[in-house]
């Protein structure tokens, strides 16, 4: 091979990998994380996951099921957290930050773990936007308290305790229900979760033959609109799953599907659930769920393996949970694949 051609290769292959370079620290400066998906059922589909609550660490919830589902099953997966603007880390107690959300643009699925956030307009109205627009979406735990938005500002409506015109706000018009109360005793009486009466065939509930977490079950009051209970939770004595139900309480819904139609006319599908505890996340059953749930969501219920894969993408052992008790000094680059 001529001096010359050699050269010329090398100079390319040197100008590539300054490329490549480049674009990898310019990932791991972003205030999110992109989980490409690997081959498979998945690919194609794009969903947005959002973390933002300070108590049940749903920071390190969130990115473990997206590795599931990108790893596993094939979905690309960005993932957004609540970020210090100081600092650029995850941290929870941010109640007014939530970069990355233009990414919900081209979502097929938003996925939401928010708990008491106050942001501003521009973010709020991406988040209104994609509701509104009759794409699907997915709630977890305090998502039904999702905003506590200050009186007078342009989204205050979507507080969880909004009145009139949209009453409990973003998480009973969108989801089904806002914040009521705790029914289990927060912290001494754990869930176990069953299938619905009527239920047993539904595509969500595939291969979910055990589902128990640590996470209290919520009170509701009546779900608004069609909501459609799927799982039930039976309150149980104590924390373990082997403890009997607690019979002064009978079992109340704590999954369910939903329509919600926003402003484009179109009914997007809707799921939502009251337990996802970071440590909920342990239980097998309940990731399943949460995996089938997507599936189902985006309308590809068709493609829900028997016993859909759940293994956890390297290792999860989350934090206890509790209000600043979140691991300090990550950002969401050391989320990534």
């Amino acid at each position: 091979m001529h001096s010359g051609t050699r050269w010329r290769i090398v100079q390319a292959l040197v100008v590539a990998a300054l490329v490549a370079l480049a674009a990898s620290q310019a990932r791991a400066a972003d205030p999110w994380a992109v989980l490409e998906g690997k081959e498979n059922a998945g690919m194609g589909k794009h969903i947005v996951l959002i973390a933002g609550d300070d108590e049940y660490r749903s920071e390190e919830l969130i990115p473990q099921l997206a590795k599931i589902l990108a790893t596993h099953h094939g979905f690309k997966c960005t993932v957004l957290f609540a970020v210090n603007k100081q600092t650029g880390e995850i941290d929870p107690t941010t109640q007014d930050n939530i970069p990355g959300l233009e990414a919900l643009e081209t979502a097929d699925l938003m996925i939401m773990f928010l708990r008491f956030r106050d942001l501003p307009d521009d973010q709020m109205k991406r988040i209104v936007d994609y509701a509104n627009s009759g794409r699907p979406m997915m709630s977890l735990r305090t998502n039904t308290h999702a905003f506590n938005i200050k009186p007078g500002k342009t989204y205050s409506h979507w507080s969880f305790r909004a009145k009139g015109k949209f009453p409990g706000g973003f998480g009973r018009q969108v989801f089904g229900e806002t914040w009521i109360s705790h029914y289990g005793h927060h912290n001494h009486e754990s869930t176990r979760g069953v299938v619905a009466e009527g239920m047993e065939s539904h595509p969500i509930v595939k291969g979910c033959e055990d589902i128990w977490g640590p996470s209290d079950v919520y009170a509701i009051t009546k779900l608004h609109g069609d909501c459609k209970p799927v799982i039930l939770g039976q309150v149980l004595t104590g924390m373990d799953p082997k403890d009997k139900p607690n019979p002064a309480k009978p079992a109340v819904p704590v999954a369910w599907t939903k329509t919600y139609t926003g402003t484009a006319g179109k009914p997007a599908r809707v799921f939502t659930t009251t337990m996802g505890h970071a440590h909920d996340l342990k239980s097998e059953g309940f990731r399943r769920l949460l995996v089938n749930a997507a599936y189902w969501c985006m309308g590809l219920e068709a493609k829900i393996p028997a016993r859909a894969k759940v293994d956890f993408v390297g290792t999860y052992d989350p934090s206890p949970i509790g209000m600043r008790r979140h691991k300090t000094g990550l950002k969401p680059a050391d989320h990534s694949l």
